[in-house]
């Protein structure tokens, strides 16, 4: 694991290049391609402070309390809360769904390779081919996957201003209610919150810091400026979209990884890790199962925040979270604890209602 001085700029840095790689990604799934709407990107930027910050507080003050990942962390906390075990599958959802993720963004990017650079070749062989690059990169250094990652998204957010089309005019549109579920999948699910990767990736740092706030302001703040960057952002021709995919590939390995330690931690045999990863990654392989797995990626992240926010805001001993958070003041902590008790899975409950709707 990283030593501190690094992991003060890891969290941060694996913040913007994961969200920017997700939201790129995942955004035609969505339905978000390349128009401006000025109205969803409000929307989407209220989502990120009001749902996204607390979310984020959440997962580094859990790290704070349990100081180890989370997976293993939740045998503890239950036990802390007085829970029931069942909590405890939140975190297997989560270890289960980072490589279900990793797959997702292999298998979206594939697909944008052969529509703009590889058009000769089955989006089905690249994605097994970067599927495959993924997996045997997953074992190199994580300082040196990030480093690369970064590399990609700078290279393909400058190629596509160098070399892409011009981006659409930013424009007014009416607001419908599926547009709410859209946004808060790219303000949660597409920012990796809720995975436990922040809480990892965060370790070190959160045991020699008192105040949460130093961890979380630049966590959030990187991935707030994924959200604009991707504004300005559009792979429309073949530099930049072998640069993002280069990207993806490096964040793919970077995340596979952290599952395969998250899963060791646990004591899982190494068979039975490899078989959770490449079963969970390469299930996209399979023909025409991709407008059934899209849908379920977005649900499936949803609910992982949803449970979290439950577990954290009501079954959780309140004078755990508050003193791991240490906020300044009495007001900025109720405002924390009304945004994760209420608002937030109010909020995710009416995004998987329009999730689900779009589905019909």
């Amino acid at each position: 694991m990283q030593d501190n001085a690094m992991s003060r700029w890891l969290s941060p840095l694996m913040a913007f290049c994961l969200s920017f790689i997700l939201i790129a990604t995942l955004a035609p799934v969505t339905g978000i391609q390349l128009e401006r709407q000025l109205d969803f990107w409000l929307l989407w930027l209220g989502t990120m402070l009001v749902l996204a910050l607390p979310l984020t507080y959440m997962e580094i003050a859990l790290a704070k309390r349990s100081k180890t990942t989370a997976l293993q962390a939740l045998s503890s906390l239950t036990r802390d809360a007085d829970a029931s075990a069942q909590w405890r599958l939140v975190g297997w959802l989560a270890a289960v769904f980072i490589p279900f993720l990793a797959g997702a963004m292999l298998f979206n990017v594939s697909q944008m390779l052969t529509q703009l650079a590889l058009p000769t070749i089955l989006p089905l062989w690249i994605f097994i081919g970067l599927a495959l690059v993924a997996l045997a990169l997953s074992f190199i250094s994580r300082l040196v996957l990030l480093g690369l990652t970064a590399v990609g998204v700078i290279a393909a957010f400058i190629l596509a201003q160098v070399m892409g089309a011009p981006v659409a005019e930013w424009q007014m549109t009416a607001l419908e209610f599926g547009e709410w579920g859209n946004a808060t999948v790219l303000a949660l699910v597409a920012s990796g919150l809720g995975l436990g990767l922040y809480w990892q990736t965060s370790l070190p740092a959160v045991q020699q810091q008192q105040v949460a706030t130093k961890t979380v302001f630049p966590i959030w703040l990187a991935q707030l400026l994924a959200v604009v960057a991707f504004a300005f952002f559009a792979a429309t021709t073949q530099l930049p979209a072998f640069a993002l995919a280069f990207a993806v590939v490096m964040a793919a390995a970077l995340i596979l990884q952290l599952a395969r330690e998250q899963l060791a931690q646990r004591q899982i045999a190494v068979a039975i890790q490899w078989i959770i990863l490449l079963a969970a990654t390469l299930i996209w392989v399979i023909p025409g199962l991709a407008s059934v797995l899209n849908p379920l990626l977005m649900i499936w992240g949803l609910v992982i925040c949803l449970i979290y926010a439950v577990f954290a805001g009501w079954i959780m001993k309140i004078s755990h979270l508050r003193k791991s958070m240490n906020f300044s003041s009495e007001a900025f902590y109720n405002l924390w604890r009304i945004a994760i008790r209420i608002v937030l899975p109010l909020a995710i409950i009416a995004a998987l209602l329009a999730v689900i709707g779009q589905m019909f």
